[in-house]
């Protein structure tokens, strides 16, 4: 009985250190003039081996609905093996397909239905359009990383659960210049957390979709 209880006390405190060492990143993105930047990926990637999450928090689902002619929400971030799934709210049909290198589709939903979910097993970013409103664009972004979160509409972007160690970080935004590379940055993270402040120099929305698609 007293071995049986020692090592639960040791297994308890194990756990206890371990939690202990998990920190949460908290990273403030800015375009140059220092406004919030909403719908930006920050990812990390440690620098250094560290115990994997036991369980992730991206999602393995996520629904992008169509509404006025418009896909919602713009940006869409989901672990590697996840899956999309495209509804139709609008009052048309949509064609939605995608030429990206890590996933290529093309389907028609119409009014009031919803897709079969699109499976991306491969990590990287896919544009995706509608044939037939030329103006309708979303992004999906798949994660290579467990450790990544979309900011908000304050520019703030939280992860949660990091072991404690060295990262490399990477902000994405559909508005980077095009053929610009994500932002880069380095992050210390300690069981007290970390904080960084990154500046992404975007560009003014314009009809550029076709480029885009060519891109992603």
């Amino acid at each position: 009985m007293i071995g049986k209880l020692s090592i639960c006390a040791l297994a308890a405190v194990l756990l206890a250190r371990g939690a202990a060492l998990a920190g949460t990143a908290e990273v403030e993105v800015t375009d140059e003039r220092g406004h919030p930047l909403a719908d930006a990926v920050v990812e990390l990637a440690a620098s250094q081996p560290v115990a994997s999450p036991s369980t992730r928090a991206l999602p393995a689902e996520s629904i992008i609905d169509q509404r006025h002619e418009t896909f919602l929400p713009l940006v869409t971030l989901i672990r590697k093996g996840g899956h999309v799934i495209f509804t139709n709210n609008d009052t048309t049909m949509h064609q939605v397909y995608s030429f990206a290198p890590i996933k290529q589709f093309a389907f028609e939903i119409d009014e009031g239905e919803r897709s079969q979910p699109v499976v991306f097993d491969r990590s990287g970013i896919a544009a995706i359009g509608c044939n037939i409103h030329d103006r309708m664009i979303t992004y999906v972004y798949v994660a290579g990383q467990p450790w990544a979160a979309l900011s908000d509409k304050s520019g703030h972007a939280t992860i949660e659960g990091l072991p404690a160690g060295d990262y490399r970080g990477t902000v994405w935004h559909p508005q980077l210049p095009l053929g610009a590379a994500p932002i880069f940055f380095a992050l210390t993270v300690s069981g007290s957390g970390a904080r960084a402040a990154v500046e992404v120099p975007v560009t003014a929305v314009t009809a550029k979709k076709p480029m885009h698609m060519q891109m992603y």
